[in-house]
């Protein structure tokens, strides 16, 4: 409520700031409009020449990256239809990531991007890195740069980058494509630098064995009694407990049908709970003792799961799975604390204070940096890779004397590839 009321506000107060200076005019140099999104520009683009002194490097930086673009162009597009192909032969259900909400990239629309602190900055870094890396290779490539700035609707939603369009399409075919590639090269760039980071910082921290409840089993004691998930077991039988094994312990000496008080720490305050223990669950384990029904958060597990993910090759695709596995999943690979304020952070050991902030960070801008690098890859437009498969088509076809067929056989991949797209939106409310 508290994040609802705040949000009242700011959208109140956005509206009356735009307002006053839409209708009284104001700095009409500098801010535009479009629609309810305030541009706010500038002209003095003197900066991006810089870059200019190491052409070479730049030209050298802009060719690999084309090349990756093609590259993650036909991976990504091989991915949607193999996506679709196992959506006709199994519907998912309309529910999850497939509603409508869940498939823009969008904080607070979408249900697994909320929206904190480390979600806006990471959001507006891959866009003003996207951004910028355009008009880097703009300028390298002797295109003039014309206004670059930011955009605001409520909160700074993205940046913009104005180059001269004659200059632009009358530019060397190859310095186009580096131009249009390089806004995903520099999204792939970041990702993978912030991917490192998280590396190195959970390299920093320890585990630690807090009897912390991640779940507990319906209709068993903890779940009879009142027992909250994210507590942390304090003492049971007023003996205070300090692990897992400490708990375990105590339990080995019990019976189902015994009755224990079992005191929970929650948000600082103490609960006490009694429980009639029960019979484990066949399937779980065939021991006498008695079983409360709770499930441990086992950071252990949660350290092998991301230590296993990084060794693979596409340990930086496989993380972007993690924002979905915490909320659809009940987090069953345990690595919501990445991307979430969870209360397992209390079981960890950390180097120094607001670590998970930092964490955070670096966790949603290298999120918003692959999605965003890995979706405008794909070959249709108006996205860049849309536009570098329309150079790529435009070469093979003058090259044998028939530029009549490009703006076709273009208007066919991007057609073909907006249709994929659709089909895993519309499917599962077809079939699922």
């Amino acid at each position: 409520m508290e994040w609802l009321l705040i949000g009242i506000i700011a959208v109140i107060v956005y509206a009356l700031v735009a307002g006053i200076i839409k209708y009284a005019h104001l700095w009409e140099d500098h801010v535009t409009f479009y629609g309810p999104i305030l541009a706010l520009k500038t002209e003095k683009v003197g900066f991006f020449d810089f870059f200019r002194r190491q052409t070479r490097f730049w030209r050298g930086y802009g060719t690999l990256g084309a090349i990756l673009v093609v590259v993650i162009s036909v991976l990504m597009s091989a991915l949607l239809l193999l996506a679709v192909y196992n959506s006709m032969i199994n519907p998912p259900s309309p529910v999850g990531i497939y509603e409508p909400q869940n498939i823009l990239a969008i904080p607070g629309l979408n249900d697994f991007i909320p929206i904190t602190i480390a979600v806006i900055i990471g959001f507006f870094v891959t866009l003003v890195v996207h951004e910028f890396g355009h008009a880097i290779l703009c300028r390298v490539e002797d295109i003039r740069v014309k206004s670059t700035g930011i955009l605001f609707a409520v909160i700074p939603i993205g940046a913009f980058v104005e180059p001269d369009e004659e200059e632009v399409e009358n530019a060397p075919r190859s310095s186009k494509i580096r131009m249009y590639g390089a806004g995903i090269t520099n999204n792939i760039v970041v990702a993978l630098i912030c991917f490192a980071a998280i590396v190195i910082l959970m390299g920093m921290i320890t585990p630690s064995s807090t009897p912390m409840i991640q779940a507990v089993y319906e209709d068993y004691p903890a779940d009879i009694a009142g027992i909250n998930p994210d507590s942390v077991i304090y003492a049971v039988d007023g003996v205070i407990v300090n692990s897992v094994t400490d708990v375990s312990d105590i339990l080995q000496t019990t019976t189902p049908g015994d009755t224990l008080t079992v005191t929970t720490l929650e948000d600082g305050v103490h609960s006490d709970y009694t429980l009639i223990l029960a019979e484990w669950p066949a399937e779980l384990n065939n021991t006498s003792t008695g079983f409360m029904g709770v499930v441990y958060y086992s950071p252990e597990s949660a350290q092998l799961v991301f230590n296993n993910l990084i060794k693979s090759p596409l340990g930086p695709l496989l993380l972007l799975y993690v924002p979905i596995n915490t909320v659809i999943e009940d987090d069953s690979l345990n690595l919501g604390i990445l991307a979430f304020d969870v209360s397992y952070v209390d079981v960890w050991e950390v180097p120094f204070s607001g670590f998970w902030g930092v964490i955070q960070i670096f966790f949603w801008t290298f999120w918003f940096n692959m999605a965003v690098g890995t979706f405008n890859a794909l070959p249709f437009i108006p996205l860049d890779g849309g536009y570098i498969m329309r150079e790529g088509v435009a070469r093979f076809f003058e090259k044998r004397g028939r530029g009549d067929l490009v703006s076709i056989v273009v208007s066919i991949i991007s057609s073909c590839m907006i249709a994929v797209i659709l089909l895993l939106l519309i499917i599962p409310y077809l079939f699922g």
